[in-house]
């Protein structure tokens, strides 16, 4: 399947610039509507690449932001709700309109960012039922439409990270850390592998109606991402690895405080180990990048 012009929601994230960048560098047009264009002019500079204004993620303004794109691609989501907007508004709810969009304006293929873990039925929090909700939205409201692939990636990482950088700023607090769920597992997969997935797939038949998990090549617990934090600064920090019990008090007392480090939701998707059961990336044909090779450049 031919693709020439894309639309990349929620593209001047994190994510999204990467993806962008590497659809770009490949020779896809794409088009990234955002509520606050002035803010994402640096993605304006990847050749072939354009901000678009829109009002609201709604079914007729993602139509006319669809228009003339052969793909779309949606990695809009969020850690926490806020009070405009629930995790079933942004990711169901959303994956609704996106589908209903696409499917009017004859788009050939959708991309969808799940999470890994992500289950509707079987999700231990608020977060990953949502996220299943909207995967399985994704594959079944676009049946005999679109062609769907979506992508279940454990944590992030990469320069502009809000999980390594997060941590690594908590360590210049002064006095000892207190670490919530420290033997919570995670397989972190690096964001340049993560944008090259999806450019591989995109327009790729063997990929349609396929649902891929990526992860890095290394499996850690949040102690273990903690410690190699603290080695490859230099930092001298005590780490308090907190219990079940003081892990929720924790959790009660920051969903509280404004910005929400930390919640009860969060807690709950921390039960669940965010690994790997198949190489969702060697599938499409991308060596995993460790975290070895990235993560000490940007912590100096």
């Amino acid at each position: 399947m031919k693709i020439r012009k894309v639309c990349i929601l929620g593209g001047t994230g994190f994510v999204g610039r990467h993806v962008a960048y590497e659809l770009s560098r490949r020779g896809i047009l794409c088009r990234i509507p955002s509520r606050r264009p002035h803010r994402a002019r640096d993605i304006q500079l990847f050749p072939g690449c354009e901000v678009t204004q829109i009002g609201k993620f709604e079914t007729e303004e993602l139509q006319e932001q669809f228009k003339g794109c052969d793909a779309v691609i949606n990695l809009v989501g969020i850690l926490n709700p806020s009070r405009n907007s629930s995790y079933h508004d942004i990711h169901a709810e959303l994956v609704s309109h996106v589908v209903d969009a696409a499917i009017n304006s004859s788009v050939k293929h959708l991309l969808h960012m799940s999470a890994i873990n992500a289950s509707e039925s079987c999700g231990k929090s608020n977060y990953l039922r949502s996220k299943g909700e909207g995967e399985n939205r994704a594959h079944t409201l676009s049946r005999h439409h679109i062609a769907v692939t979506s992508f279940r990636p454990s944590v992030i990482f990469g320069a502009e990270d809000s999980f390594i950088n997060r941590f690594n700023r908590l360590m210049k607090l002064p006095g000892p850390l207190p670490l919530a769920c420290p033997d919570s597992k995670f397989a972190p997969v690096y964001v340049n592998d993560v944008a090259q997935a999806f450019a591989n797939a995109l327009g790729s038949e063997e990929t349609f109606g396929k649902r891929y998990e990526l992860c890095g090549p290394k499996v850690f617990s949040l102690h273990d991402i903690v410690d190699y934090i603290i080695k490859h600064t230099g930092r001298k920090k005590t780490v308090i690895a907190l219990g079940k019990n003081s892990s929720l008090l924790q959790a009660t007392l920051l969903g509280l405080v404004p910005g929400k480090p930390f919640t009860l939701d969060n807690y709950r998707s921390l039960q669940t180990p965010a690994v790997c059961s198949r190489d969702g990336l060697a599938e499409l044909g991308v060596t995993a990048t460790s975290m070895d090779q990235v993560v000490p450049d940007y912590l100096r």
